[in-house]
């Protein structure tokens, strides 16, 4: 298969921040879950990546004990796991390598932050040659506060936002049903 499923900072972190009250996707554990027992189900790779903020003193922090995955997702003994200190899965760890050496040319991106982590890396993965696939139905955000403006952007502007800057550049954009379709 050429095909590798990121599971991009769905970790512990994030439902322990005072933000996840305003979660855009309540269900993303189930939505995410469903996307990982396909990808295992047809064969693909499932890699795993988490965020941490070294001496931060926050929760993705590694001495919080919240930067692993959201219980009840964990990663099976084979499936490789990263963990970046930068918004994309490329640029501190080495997926890039592990992709290459696993012959892995397609992506499907899901997880937490939409506009963040997930866009970014799958900005990136683009622009490193990958075909991404984007499933912005099993991603989450939260509302973004500017803050030199106190502007607030709402969750659904963002999710539209995101959709519209990747979809046709960067990535196709698919619902959990539709993800590995072209895959």
């Amino acid at each position: 298969m050429t095909t590798a499923l990121l599971v991009i900072d769905v970790q512990e972190s994030f439902r322990q921040s005072p933000d996840w009250t305003e979660v855009s996707n309540p269900k993303i554990i189930s939505d995410v879950a469903r996307l990982i027992k396909r990808a295992r189900a047809d064969g693909h790779e499932v890699i795993w990546i988490l965020h941490a903020s070294p001496g931060s003193g926050s929760v993705f922090d590694p001495t919080s004990g919240y930067v692993r995955p959201i219980e009840p997702l964990r990663p099976l003994g084979d499936e490789s796991v990263f963990t970046k200190t930068s918004r994309n899965a490329f640029t501190t760890t080495a997926l890039g390598q592990h992709l290459t050496r696993g012959g892995i040319t397609d992506l499907v991106i899901a997880g937490i932050q939409t506009e963040q982590c997930c866009e970014t890396t799958a900005r990136l993965g683009a622009d490193l040659g990958h075909t991404v696939t984007f499933v912005t139905e099993a991603t989450a955000t939260f509302p973004i506060t500017r803050p030199d403006t106190g502007q607030r952007l709402e969750v659904d502007d963002i999710i539209t936002r995101t959709e519209f800057a990747l979809a046709g550049r960067f990535a196709r954009i698919a619902s959990i049903e539709e993800a590995f379709a072209a895959a």
